[in-house]
């Protein structure tokens, strides 16, 4: 129902480039023009509404976002541009260090990483008086598969964060699982264990646009 149709008001209702992105029912769309973006969410308003259904109101909405959006709201006196979350990351408008250019950055967003923390805290402690091996094992399993998604550059705080939080959630489960021995748990114990057992916190996945990048291998006529 939606694929179908942003495809025909894409080629017969706009002039600028139209971008969409769509996992499941989510989904983004990016336009050029303030007024064709505009159009085109009550038009989808009206396209959901003949099938029952209708857009999810706490998660639509229209934002200045892009290339121009810092430049253009600086000099209308307002503040950053907003940022939207879309597939567990919050995205952001940014600039690189080096050269000042525009580029989205991507950090995991906070509130699903709060609720992933939650389960662990809730199986660490399920696992309380499981050998530390068992737990070892199992938590770099965890934050692993956790890794495997969310570090991407642009995310290297967020990423360092969780091995850490995760980290601390250990060692509160180490410690209650012995009052006697509680005191013999340093921090800096805890870190030597985690660095031994858990994954490193770093960048696994390249940026958009060298992943995506098409090339053309030349060959004989």
């Amino acid at each position: 129902m939606f694929d179908l149709w942003i495809e025909w008001w894409r080629r017969h209702r706009c002039r600028g480039d139209v971008v969409v992105v769509r996992y499941a029912d989510d989904f983004v769309i990016g336009f050029e023009s303030h007024s064709e973006a505009t159009a085109c969410l009550e038009a989808l308003q009206a396209r959901f509404a003949k099938f029952g259904l209708k857009l999810h109101e706490g998660k639509t909405r229209l934002i200045e976002f892009g290339r121009y959006a810092i430049e253009r709201r600086r000099r209308r006196g307002e503040g950053r541009p907003e940022t939207f979350d879309f597939l567990g990351f919050t995205h952001k408008c940014a600039r690189t260090r080096k050269q000042g250019w525009f580029t989205i950055h991507r950090h995991s967003a906070a509130k699903r990483m709060r609720a992933t923390l939650q389960e662990i805290k809730a199986e660490l402690r399920k696992r309380m008086h499981e050998p530390l091996g068992e737990t070892a094992r199992w938590l770099r399993h965890v934050v692993q598969g956790w890794l495997n998604y969310h570090a991407v550059p642009s995310n290297s705080h967020r990423i360092g964060r969780f091995v850490d939080e995760v980290t601390r959630l250990w060692l509160r489960a180490v410690r209650n699982r012995s009052q006697r021995g509680r005191h013999r748990w340093t921090w800096a114990r805890m870190q030597r264990l985690a660095r031994k057992h858990l994954p490193r916190p770093r960048i696994i996945h390249p940026y958009p646009n060298q992943r995506f990048r098409a090339r053309l291998k030349a060959g004989a006529v």
